[in-house]
């Protein structure tokens, strides 16, 4: 049991926790959560013991073993297995004792210890998890050092779920890992042996992941019982409770001071003025725990652009002489919004820097809108902005003809106030530097959008801000992430990039959930064809199909309106006067891609309250 009793400490002068205290038991998995800054990573650390309590105690059962994701795998000669194998101490001692040992007596204890640890098995075990965690049984045997930083972190987290610590604390896993590899990691999180204690902005893992939820705001630590989801209905409950309580109290303050300042003075009423002078004081004001503020952000408009915005015909794309992607049959118009799934390393960049102008088409054909703008954020982007540099640094030399002024709204309008507007980048949040990259990746109101994992670095209310900006957005959207929260309320087409090739996946994400669990638990589908009964879709599946058919609705009508436009100008005399052939051209040539465009916006819209249909059916 993990206890967390009365503790004090701050840093520089800034208090993080004053007499907090909370008590996790035993093989409980529980989600931290909290805005950024509030000291999460800090209590991490003061578990650890890395950093000393100013008062207060935090205990655990004695010997009981801690373990986290500190810093990446060494690049060292060491190859991934062995480097998972080496983080069982007790098994490699004992191992390396074996090789040696001498008496019959000592023999025996190491292989009953051996048997008793499956140190046997260890090899399968270790195998399986870096597996589940995109190494395959090639990249297993290959030495550390060929790997990148993001990858070795990987093989990090991979050594300590091998290790099997008592208490296993991860600060943000999923941040390093791809949607596949942050389903697998939920599934094996939600059967681990032992007590979890994990810092996630990802709703997805804290709903499917862990069964509890510790809360730090206002330097106080708060249990609740239940899944993310619950969590917020408790948190939002106890707000509007607060709030009212509030309310109350202001209104009764403001009565009694209403009447000592007309009585206060008057002697036949002094007596009952110092009364109520005494009970205002008296009264302790009720604070309301206030959610941060829902920091919006303000994505530009582009201008309408008939579709397709871009079509690829046959197309092969790759580095230098290698071929990545072939096949390539794509179409994107400027309503879409598109998820792109695959394992890593199957060529979703390669596509995001294709449509982005960033690689060249080796073959086939690929017509793009002549004046379309392209907007492009991967998480690489935030690494090279300019350290020394302030955000208005930033906007002055991206738009040198603009007023201060402007530079500030532009960035208040992504959630960057006056004191990180003038703060240096490298002193900057994580979460503040993905909305300065995010902020120039929009600013020239691009016709499409590609994100590569916009989320990392950003809290729970920010990634809800990115939803609903992206819905509003009049852009395509093209999207890279492991956040299923995120994907299932913003993209309502899945493209699946996978053996060389980029097709259109005809489930649900859910759908492509399930796939990957059963890949992982082939045991497990007896049990699942044994169902009868299908259940009812889950409450956060409604309101992804909902959105779903009010967006397909919404471009139905919208691209009726252009047929509309489109039928008008038509029909007009004047476009079939001698010498206009080209332009007549043209408008038809328009007209029929807006058709085109009209019946798959409608069978998109029928296939959506189809699923909808089905899934809120008893």
């Amino acid at each position: 049991m993990l206890r967390i009793q009365d503790i004090t400490y701050a840093v520089e002068g800034r208090p993080l926790f004053e007499g907090a205290s909370a008590t996790i038991p035993n093989g409980h998995k529980v989600g931290l959560v909290g805005r950024n800054g509030t000291g999460k990573t800090t209590l991490f650390r003061l578990i650890r013991q890395e950093l000393a309590l100013e008062s207060g105690a935090i205990s655990l059962p004695l010997q009981a073993r801690i373990g986290g994701v500190a810093q990446e795998a060494p690049a060292s000669d060491v190859s991934l297995i062995d480097t998972v194998l080496a983080a069982d101490t007790e098994r490699s001692a004992l191992m390396a004792e074996a090789e040696t040992a001498q008496d019959a007596a000592r023999i025996a204890e190491i292989q009953t210890r051996l048997a008793d640890i499956d140190a046997w098995s260890a090899e399968a075990r270790a195998s399986s998890i870096l597996k589940g965690l995109g190494f395959d049984d090639e990249e297993q045997k290959r030495p550390c050092k060929d790997f990148s930083g993001g990858w070795r972190m990987r093989v990090a987290l991979a050594a300590v779920l091998f290790a099997q610590p008592d208490l296993l604390l991860l600060d943000e896993p999923t941040n390093y890992l791809d949607l596949e590899g942050a389903l697998w990691l939920e599934s094996y999180l939600a059967k681990y042996p032992h007590t979890v204690l994990i810092v996630s902005h990802d709703r997805g893992l804290l709903n499917r992941a862990v069964g509890s939820i510790l809360h730090l705001e206002d330097r106080k630590l708060t249990f609740y019982q239940g899944p993310y989801d619950q969590f917020a209905r408790q948190r939002a409950e106890k707000l509007a409770l607060a709030q009212a309580m509030a309310k109350k109290q202001e209104a009764r303050r403001a009565h009694l001071q209403s009447y000592v300042d007309r009585f206060r003075y008057k002697a036949d009423k002094a007596k009952q003025a110092q009364s109520r002078i005494k009970a205002l004081a008296r009264m302790q004001p009720i604070t309301s725990p206030q959610e941060a503020a829902l920091r919006a952000f303000s994505f530009p408009e582009p201008e309408e652009m008939s579709p397709p915005i871009i079509h690829i015909e046959g197309g092969v794309t790759g580095y230098g002489e290698t071929e990545i992607l072939k096949r390539l049959n794509l179409r994107i118009d400027q309503d879409d919004r598109i998820a792109l799934l695959g394992k890593n390393g199957q060529g979703k960049s390669t596509l995001s820097k294709l449509l982005s102008d960033r690689l060249p088409l080796m073959a086939g054909k690929m017509t793009r809108s002549s004046k379309l703008r392209i907007g492009y954020f991967a998480q690489h982007q935030v690494d090279e902005l300019h350290v020394d540099e302030t955000p208005l640094d930033h906007l002055r030399r991206l738009r040198p003809e603009e007023a201060p002024a402007r530079w500030r709204a532009r960035l208040a309008g992504f959630g960057l106030g006056a004191a990180q507007a003038e703060t240096e980048v490298g002193r900057l949040s994580g979460g503040q530097k993905a909305r300065l990259s995010l902020l120039i990746a929009t600013i020239d109101a691009p016709h499409l959008l590609i994100l590569d994992e916009p989320t990392n670095h950003l809290d729970i209310e920010s990634r809800e801000a990115l939803v609903e900006a992206l819905t509003a957005y009049s852009g395509a959207v093209i999207l890279v992430s492991h956040d299923m929260h995120l994907l299932s309320l913003v993209a309502d087409r899945l493209w699946l990039v996978s053996n060389g090739s980029v097709k259109p996946y005809d489930g649900d994400l859910e759908a492509y959930r399930a796939m990957l669990l059963e890949k992982e638990e082939p045991a497990a589908k007896e049990p699942l064809k044994a169902q009868t009964k299908p259940k009812r879709a889950s409450r956060e599946i409604l309101l992804s199909l909902r959105s779903e058919v009010r967006k397909s609705e919404a471009r139905f009508e919208k691209l009726t309106e252009m047929k509309d436009k489109l039928d008008e100008k038509l029909a007009d005399p004047a476009l079939y006067e001698p010498g206009k052939q080209d332009d007549m051209q043209v408008w038809q040539k328009k007209h029929a891609e807006v058709v085109e465009a009209l019946d798959r916006a409608e069978m998109l819209w029928m296939d959506a309250l189809e699923k909808l249909e089905a899934a809120e059916a008893p």
